[in-house]
């Protein structure tokens, strides 16, 4: 297959949401857990110490499990080269400032989001029934906060803004398509 032919759901061997999270080809149903992010800049020595413990802790008892964690919120680094280039190109040294400061702007936005992140834990399900990994999903739920990890199953719209960030989608839209154009299509295409 050629590369230019190949979608990205191809590429990245996704087949489609499932239950549980995304079924890939090949490997296996992906199951995601939204983790709350703990703010260890404000723990003592002792907290962070023993965070870590129940983390290994978790991983221990769960060896199988993922980490992914990353920004939360958009990044303003393609917003703040346009500002740079056009800066350079304007002979107007009152645009100019003003580019300026709206380059200043955005870097104050980054850097107070800058410890935005998310985490998440993800489970791979290889073959198991319904049964089996509505059982197995929920004892590794009830693991995860045991160990002081607050988490909850992501649901499909959890799953597609984390991928949606992930591609660089910076859209505050509240509900995204499965299908990429899937709302032109059903808007221009099937009849009333």
């Amino acid at each position: 297959m050629k590369k230019g032919n190949t979608s990205t759901q191809t590429l990245l061997g996704v087949k489609h949401f499932s239950r549980n999270g995304v079924q890939t080809a090949g490997h296996g149903e992906l199951a995601y857990f939204l983790v709350t992010p703990t703010n260890i800049s404000v723990l003592s020595r002792v907290s962070i110490a023993q965070k870590i413990r129940h983390l290994t802790q978790l991983l221990s008892a769960q060896p199988d499990l993922e980490i992914l964690c990353m920004d939360a919120r958009e990044n303003f680094d393609d917003n703040k080269v346009y500002l740079d280039v056009r800066r350079e190109d304007e002979t107007n040294p009152a645009v100019r400032e003003l580019l300026e400061k709206d380059k200043r702007f955005l870097d104050d936005i980054q850097l107070e989001m800058s410890t935005a992140r998310e985490f998440m834990f993800i489970v791979r399900l290889r073959n198991e029934s319904e049964e089996q990994s509505f059982a197995g999903l929920n004892r590794i739920e009830q693991l995860i906060n045991e160990q002081g990890f607050g988490c909850r199953r992501a649901d499909r719209d959890d799953v597609k803004r984390v991928l949606s960030r992930y591609f660089g989608l910076t859209t505050e839209e509240k509900q995204l398509d499965d299908t990429d154009g899937e709302t032109a299509i059903e808007k221009w295409f099937i009849p009333d």
